[in-house]
């Protein structure tokens, strides 16, 4: 899932616990936004006409722009009868900050991710709700019908491909995390030659160091001393003590950790690798599909969609243009 440990999940819940989601539950507790008042649209009328807009709520770091977005009234005149009378129904999986988090109330489902999720249900005149549900029930839960998409950090594969058809809402890499003023002057792969990185035992950081070491001896430069830790915690604390020149990690999750208060770290996106992360939804539903990614071009064509990723400093994840199933 998301990329590409499987392990960070379960590491950022417990790294990130206390700080963002101290109050959220286990197990198998609904989350969902705050629009319960879900009104239905008489006949064939669009949504836009008569449905309740979803609604950013104040912990929702793009707000302002979701809330400022108003129905295309080519696609909400397009939307499914299910979706004017129950809302737009959305499945994430919070525990992967900034992508999916719950606020300060316990229960309301903020991020990258749910911003997204708004900002489509606005594009198409209706409702939305969010649901946390554990990763590996997130397209079962789909293909039944309980869902109308997935949009958490899923990266578009193609296994999944063989019963979900993605929209590609973003593309993510990995990053750097120094130190506040980079100074061992970390920014490229080839930086890192002769100098001590830390990273997360057995997982993707540690393996992208390998390659890096590799690439390092073939071009007859020093090789990097590799510090292998249980948790991204305890690799963080090597940079901040001077130990390790950088740690690895997953590109929205370094921007977290750098943008946190007095963090004394600095987020470098490393270039190449990148994978497309998708919204999932039925493969049986074309026309689904279609205003789907005619919702995401919208907000692309709009500048919403811009907006909204810088609101929670991701920008470098954007894509030019909703693409289906990685062009494939």
């Amino acid at each position: 899932m998301r990329i590409p440990s499987p392990t960070l999940r379960g590491v950022l819940a417990v790294a990130a616990g206390a700080a963002v989601l101290a109050t959220t539950a286990c197990g198998g507790q609904t989350l969902s936004s705050a629009n319960h008042d879900k009104s239905a649209a008489p006949g064939g009328a669009p949504a836009a006409a008569t449905a309740k807009l979803a609604t950013a709520p104040k912990e929702d770091l793009a707000a302002s722009v979701i809330n400022e977005i108003q129905p295309s009234t080519a696609l909400a005149a397009s939307v499914p009868d299910r979706l004017r009378t129950s809302g737009l129904k959305v499945t994430t999986s919070v525990g992967y900050p900034p992508m999916e988090m719950v606020g300060t109330d316990g229960k309301t489902v903020i991020g990258v991710d749910a911003s997204l999720s708004r900002a489509l249900a606005r594009v198409l005149g209706v409702d939305v709700s969010i649901t946390d549900q554990e990763f590996n029930t997130q397209i079962p839960g789909l293909l039944t019908g309980r869902f109308d998409m997935v949009l958490s950090s899923m990266t578009d594969n193609a296994e999944r491909r063989g019963t979900v058809s993605f929209v590609d809402y973003v593309k993510a890499g990995n990053a750097f995390l120094v130190p506040t003023g980079n100074p061992s002057a970390v920014k490229t792969p080839a930086d890192v030659c002769g100098k001590t990185i830390s990273v997360v035992d057995n997982g993707s950081s540690m393996f992208l160091a390998q390659d890096m070491d590799k690439q390092c001896k073939a071009d007859g430069k020093s090789a990097v001393n590799i510090l292998k830790f249980d948790g991204d915690t305890e690799a963080i604390l090597t940079v901040k003590s001077g130990r390790a020149a950088a740690t690895i990690t997953d590109y929205p999750v370094a921007v977290y950790r750098a943008a946190a208060d007095q963090s004394g770290l600095e987020a470098v996106g490393i270039s190449g690798g990148e994978s497309p992360w998708g919204i999932g939804v039925d493969k049986k539903d074309a026309a689904f599909l279609s205003l789907t990614q005619k919702a995401l071009q919208e907000l692309i064509d709009s500048g919403a969609y811009g907006k909204i990723l810088e609101a929670w400093g991701v920008q470098q994840m954007a894509v030019k243009s909703a693409v289906v199933n990685d062009g494939k």
